[in-house]
């Protein structure tokens, strides 16, 4: 599992969304900055680049990994062009237009043999999509997620005294509980018991709620209790992972899930 540095603090959050997701895959899937070279036709260096925030990867860079990974490239793609219009107006790139190569000035070999497609008309429709995706996969972690999947996401059985999340009256918002508890010498709140699921800044759900009560029971405030990984929740994240001598990016894998569930307040 890759030990990933902090993304830039200038990068704007919707491409730091696209660039964190990226990591994911690539480390979900055990893949070494070569082999995803090999299967992606996107050379290590230009892959280096584009999951450290330097440059935006390419529609067909994005859609390559998707499809190593197994996974539905439609979500990953509209995210890419949110996040290539932000680019394009702070970067003076175009979407879709290679990142000069840092070390010679020029566009790196991979981009230049990759097919690239325009898509000028579509952005506007990319843009509604991943919005109207997101606030359904919003919605559906936050009311459904926690409570009605009847396990932890990593497949084991939620334990019995699992606190499920409740809505307000006025239904617009899910409130997490902690029952902190120690279970074979590891913490858990009884929202999630992932030891690895990557989480980070911008997510919503049980696993966010989880970081939440481990922190608080380390003494380092995320502040409110909510499953949503916003700015103080960051901060907290980012002292645990200093306090423990881990990489300080602010996200969490499964190193921080390891300090947060196996070691005591200090």
């Amino acid at each position: 599992m890759s030990r990933w540095k902090e993304l830039p603090a200038e990068l704007d959050p919707r491409v730091s969304q696209l660039v964190v997701r990226l990591r994911r895959l690539k480390d979900h899937g055990g893949l070494s900055m070569r082999q995803l070279a090999a299967k992606t036709g996107y050379s290590a260096k230009s892959w280096e680049r584009y999951l450290g925030g330097r440059s935006l990867p390419p529609r067909e860079a994005v859609e390559a990994m998707a499809r190593i990974a197994g996974e539905d490239p439609t979500r990953l793609l509209a995210l890419h062009e949110v996040a290539a219009e932000h680019w394009s107006r702070t970067r003076g790139v175009a979407p879709g237009e290679p990142e000069p190569d840092e070390a010679t000035g020029s566009a790196g070999p991979s981009e230049v043999t990759a097919p690239r497609r325009s898509r000028p008309a579509v952005v506007a429709g990319a843009v509604a999509l991943v919005l109207a995706v997101a606030a359904a996969v919003l919605l559906t972690v936050r009311f459904t997620g926690a409570s009605g999947s009847g396990g932890g996401s990593d497949g084991h059985p939620a334990a019995a005294s699992a606190a499920p999340a409740t809505a307000s009256a006025s239904g617009s918002k899910v409130v997490y509980q902690c029952r902190v508890r120690q279970e074979d010498g590891h913490w858990y709140a009884g929202n999630s018991r992932t030891q690895d699921a990557i989480v980070a800044f911008g997510e919503a759900g049980p696993e966010v709620a989880e970081v939440q009560c481990l922190l608080d029971r380390a003494d380092l405030s995320p502040g409110e209790i909510d499953g949503i990984f916003g700015p103080l929740t960051q901060r907290a994240v980012k002292r645990v992972q200093q306090r423990d001598g881990l990489v300080v990016d602010g996200i969490v894998g499964p190193h921080t899930w390891q300090a947060l569930r196996g070691t005591a307040p200090r």
